[in-house]
């Protein structure tokens, strides 16, 4: 027995049980998607991030509210996280300011709950996936040790005939069997560190989307009173 050639990584993998066979094509799945939702992540809060500079950049530098409101009207399909939470604020406050004796809280407190559910909308679109992520970082370790403990129990039982086992003979079904857990490793690790950064990311763009919430309440206070 060549020991060297049965502890190639594919011999390993084609040579393991039916049983660590299926946890090791799981793991590769789950692997797959979550890089594929990593970058996915990462490209959509990077975009989210520029958009909201953007828009801040535009509604502080003293434009017209009106005007503001109307290019997010007219591209409404392409505009930030921020510009549609004002899109639906703005709206919300310039239909009752159309309306007679509408008191200005009234105005103001209809345009923060307009705005409220267009920031949870959002907020659910940027944290898409993550629980994906969340649970590949939490649950795949232990999927690749169930597929460990399987292969060595496999292992050992080959050896059950056995008058005297040795090294040559076990070394090669314990590793296919810590295979798995390699795998479930390299599952876990990338999608809790993805996982982490993006939370923290999603908490900066959130306080964010909070803080001109309020200032921009602040604004249709003051025109609601004029």
């Amino acid at each position: 027995m060549n020991v060297t050639t049965d502890l190639d990584i594919w011999v390993l993998i084609l040579g393991a049980s039916p049983v660590v066979k299926g946890v090791m094509a799981l793991l590769a799945v789950v692997s797959f998607m979550s890089w594929l939702f990593i970058f996915s992540k990462w490209f959509t809060i990077g975009r989210a991030r520029r958009q909201t500079e953007h828009f801040e950049r535009e509604f502080w530098g003293g434009n017209d509210l009106n005007l503001l409101y109307q290019g997010a009207v007219n591209n409404r399909h392409t505009i930030g996280s921020l510009e549609r939470i004002f899109e639906a604020g703005f709206r919300e406050f310039a239909k009752l300011r159309n309306q007679r004796g509408t008191d200005p809280s009234d105005m103001v407190d209809g345009a923060r709950r307009a705005m409220r559910a267009t920031y949870q909308r959002e907020m659910d679109r940027l944290e898409r996936r993550l629980a994906f992520l969340a649970t590949t970082g939490s649950v795949s370790p232990y999927v690749g040790l169930f597929g460990t403990v399987w292969g060595i129990m496999h292992a050992f039982r080959g050896l059950a005939n056995v008058q005297q086992a040795t090294l040559a003979q076990v070394a090669p079904g314990i590793a296919e069997a810590l295979v798995a857990t390699a795998l479930g490793l390299f599952a876990a690790i990338p999608a809790v560190v993805a996982y982490n950064r993006y939370s923290h990311d999603i908490d900066r763009i959130s306080i964010r989307f909070e803080s001109f919430m309020e200032e921009f309440s602040n604004i249709l206070h003051r025109h609601a009173v004029k």
